[in-house]
């Protein structure tokens, strides 16, 4: 999109106001917003700001920073009155405009660069399944003499909000609410409501149903889309999925593990790598038609996979999620359409144009820019250096894990079992990731460090079920 274009749609909609919004380190967005009639000069100069305040941004290589707008995700937000264009930025230095070392959207595009520098592909395509809660009710809190929470679903009898009265017998229990129909799923049209605004967005959706968890839990999932353009468009569908939400009286959630001996929210990952327009993952009579090059790319997501899920579950709750039983895999493997395995082979995904895999660990706590970046540096080493999983225990397993005697299940590598330890495995094994300067080692300790702070607020907090363990002893 050119300036001339974008003046357009100023000019058709009736646009006041031009806001711009920015990720910091751990993946909330932030905004600045001014009239209209200035875009061009912030296009050009951008808007300063103080990175310090904003939560792992501060760096040592810069004081002022600016952020500067990217025209081509320019579109108009569909939830205020006042008709406003949003546009995303990268985080630069003020002096040279280059993105930052820890602008999570700046790794991403060198992510992008050196990818295309190794010359193993030129483009990579992406598909993030988003999970979620809806909630007719969320309250919470953590204070010196009293901490909680409680949540309320309309379609889950042992959770009915305050004062709702089921009268229309459509409350559901002792079911799985998998693909579960009107008008038991309630906010089905929540969904297509969330679905046609993020198509508006140029962001196309493969479908979307209801989830696992009875309690209103929600899936939307999107067709192979491009790196690093993803993670834009996953940033605009958590936002979309808020606001929709919010606007009928409703809260979501994409915390992992909200509720206990429930389903967890996961954001798993499909990827698939194209050179010259060819998809390099296919080789018609290898095992599940993988390219040598899909086999090393896996080999690599494997071998750093503990790192990388300080990346791609980078919150406490995470680690409540990566459970055995509930279809969360804890073992780094890979297999045709195995649901215990870190990586699973799609079968329906048969032809040269589809043949892909999905990475199932992660969850939507991770900062999209950053799990993506990280998967595609894991997965580049595996390339480069040739690394095969079938070779060091990885697979491919084809059966469920969990029916297998303890002894040979325990000798397969485990994704790590608390944020603590995930994030001492980061420590210990990044040095993939700092290939082609993606990202910096500035950037890890930061990670770890405001990580860690995270860490201990949780743990140094007495918890609810402690008090009924221990409260009388």
């Amino acid at each position: 999109m050119d300036f001339e274009k974008l003046k357009q749609i100023i000019i058709e909609n009736e646009i006041k106001f031009v806001d711009l919004k920015y990720s910091d380190l751990f993946g909330r967005w932030y905004h600045n917003t001014f009239p209209a009639r200035s875009l061009e000069e912030v296009l050009k100069e951008g808007i300063p700001f103080d990175g310090s305040s904003i939560p792992g941004l501060k760096s040592v290589e810069a004081g002022d920073m600016v952020m500067m707008p990217d025209i081509n995700s320019a579109y108009i937000d569909p939830f205020t009155e006042i008709p406003r264009l949003s546009i995303i930025c990268s985080i630069c230095d003020a002096d040279t405009r280059i993105g930052v070392k820890k602008d999570p959207r700046s790794v991403a595009k060198r992510a992008q660069e050196y990818m295309k520098s190794t010359g193993v592909a030129d483009e990579s395509l992406w598909i993030p399944e988003l999970e979620y809660y809806i909630f007719d009710e969320a309250e919470f809190f953590s204070e010196e003499f009293e901490s909680g929470y409680r949540f309320s679903s309309a379609q889950n009898k042992r959770c009915l909000p305050y004062d709702f009265e089921d009268i229309d017998g459509l409350s559901q229990d002792d079911r799985k609410g998998y693909h579960m129909d009107i008008p038991f799923d309630r906010y089905a049209e929540l969904r297509d409501e969330a679905v046609d605004l993020m198509e508006e967005l140029g962001i196309k959706i493969r479908y979307h149903h209801h989830e696992v968890g009875l309690a209103a839990q929600q899936e939307i999932e999107t067709e192979l889309l491009p790196f690093p353009k993803i993670a834009d468009d996953t940033m605009k569908m958590k936002n979309i999925i808020r606001q929709v939400a919010y606007q009928n009286g409703l809260s979501s959630t994409f915390m992992p593990k909200p509720l206990y001996n429930e389903p967890g929210n996961g954001m798993h990952f499909h990827i698939l790598l194209r050179k010259g327009g060819e998809n390099i993952f296919y080789q018609k009579g290898n095992y599940a038609d993988l390219s040598d090059q899909a086999i090393y790319f896996i080999g690599g997501v494997l071998k750093h996979g503990r790192a990388l899920t300080a990346l791609t579950n980078p919150s406490t709750n995470s680690f409540k999620r990566l459970l055995p039983g509930f279809e969360a895999p804890v073992k780094l493997f890979f297999g045709l359409a195995n649901r215990s395995a870190a990586i699973r082979i799609p079968k329906y995904a048969t032809t040269p144009e589809s043949k892909r895999f999905e990475y199932r660990t992660g969850d939507a706590t991770c900062n999209p820019y950053l799990a993506i970046s990280g998967l595609l540096m894991a997965g580049l080493d595996g390339i480069k250096n040739k690394f095969d999983p079938r070779e060091n225990n990885m697979g491919p397993y084809d059966d469920n894990i969990f029916n297998w005697e303890k002894e040979r299940r325990d000798k397969l590598l485990s994704v790590p079992a608390s944020l603590d330890e995930a994030l001492e495995a980061l420590r210990e094994d990044h040095e993939f990731l700092l290939a082609g300067d993606v990202f910096s080692k500035d950037l890890i300790e930061t990670w770890i460090e405001y990580k860690k702070k995270e860490l201990r607020k949780v743990e140094n907090r007495p918890h609810p079920h402690e008090m009924i363990l221990y409260y009388n002893l």
